[in-house]
C-alpha cells in the first residue's frame, strides 16, 4: 500500500510558506509516431496558499496537461513542479500517489464515481486509503460532508440513479473530506446544464472559502474563470496572460 511507502521527500530550499506551487521552466512533449508535440513549453508559474486560479485557453492549449501537472498525475518531459514544499518531478509514481493522497482533492468533468458504490462509499474512499483510517470516525466525517453539500437523503443510492448536479456533489463532497490543501478541478461544469452548472460553482467556492484550500481549475466558462481571484490564460502551450480578478 501507498502509505507504507518510505517516501523521500524532496524539499523546496527557501521558499515562502505560502507558496503551496510553483513551475521552473516546465514543458511537456507527447510522441505521436514519430512526431514530437510540444504540448507545454517553459512554464513559469507560481500559486499560493488559498488563492482561487483558474486555467482558461481554446482546446488543445494544454490546460488539462498543466493541471496534470500540477497535480502530480504525470511527469515533466523538462523543468521543475513543487507541490507543498515537495519536488514531484524527481519523485516515482509511488511517491507521487502517497503526495496526491496526503494533499489533494480532484473533481473531475465526468464525476469519476464507482458505479457500484453508494454516494456514501464513494466520499469514504480518499479516506480508507489512510494510515489512521478509522472507520467509525472515516463515516462521520464523510456523512456530515455529504450533509454540508445537500446529499442527506441521498447517502445510500448509488450514482445511477442520481442526477448529474447531484453525483457531481457528490464528487466534491468526495475531493473535500480530507481536508486537502489543495483542489484541483477539470472542467467541474463541463457535464451540467446552465442552472445546475451554476448551483455547483457557488457550492465549490463556498465550500473552497469555508476550507481555506488553494483552487486550482480548468475552465472553458467564462462566468465560471471569473469568479476566480486570478486567471491564467494559455495558449500554444504558453502562459499568454496572468489576470487578476478584484476579491470581494
Amino acid at each position: 500500500m501507498y502509505f507504507n511507502l518510505i517516501r523521500i521527500a524532496f524539499i523546496m530550499p527557501q521558499k515562502l510558506a505560502d507558496v503551496v506551487i510553483e513551475t521552473k521552466n516546465l514543458s511537456q512533449v507527447i510522441q505521436i509516431h514519430d512526431q514530437r508535440i510540444h504540448v507545454l513549453k517553459s512554464i513559469d508559474l507560481t500559486i499560493r496558499a488559498k488563492e482561487q486560479v483558474a486555467i482558461t485557453g481554446r482546446s488543445g492549449s494544454g490546460k488539462s496537461t498543466l493541471l496534470g501537472l500540477l497535480a502530480a498525475l504525470d511527469q515533466p518531459f523538462d523543468g521543475e513542479v513543487y507541490l507543498c514544499g515537495q519536488a514531484i518531478h524527481r519523485m516515482t509514481e509511488e511517491q507521487r500517489a502517497q503526495v496526491r493522497l496526503e494533499n489533494i482533492g480532484f473533481v473531475f468533468q465526468s464525476f469519476q464515481l464507482l458505479p457500484h458504490l453508494t454516494a456514501l462509499d464513494n466520499v469514504l474512499l480518499p479516506m480508507r486509503l489512510q494510515s489512521h483510517y478509522q472507520y467509525r470516525q472515516a463515516k462521520q466525517q464523510a456523512q456530515a460532508m455529504l450533509e454540508r453539500v445537500g446529499l442527506v437523503r441521498q447517502m445510500q443510492q448509488t450514482p445511477k440513479v442520481l442526477s448529474g448536479g447531484e453525483q457531481q456533489r457528490v464528487a466534491i463532497a468526495r475531493a473535500l473530506v480530507t481536508q486537502p490543501k489543495v483542489v484541483f478541478a477539470d472542467e467541474p461544469t463541463g457535464n451540467l446544464d446552465g442552472e445546475t452548472a451554476r448551483e455547483i460553482e457557488q457550492l465549490l467556492f463556498q465550500m473552497n472559502r469555508e476550507q481555506g484550500t488553494t483552487l486550482v481549475l480548468v475552465t472553458h466558462d467564462a462566468t465560471l474563470a471569473r469568479q476566480c481571484q486570478r486567471q491564467i490564460q494559455l495558449d500554444d502551450g504558453q502562459i499568454e496572460e496572468i489576470r487578476y480578478e478584484a476579491i470581494a
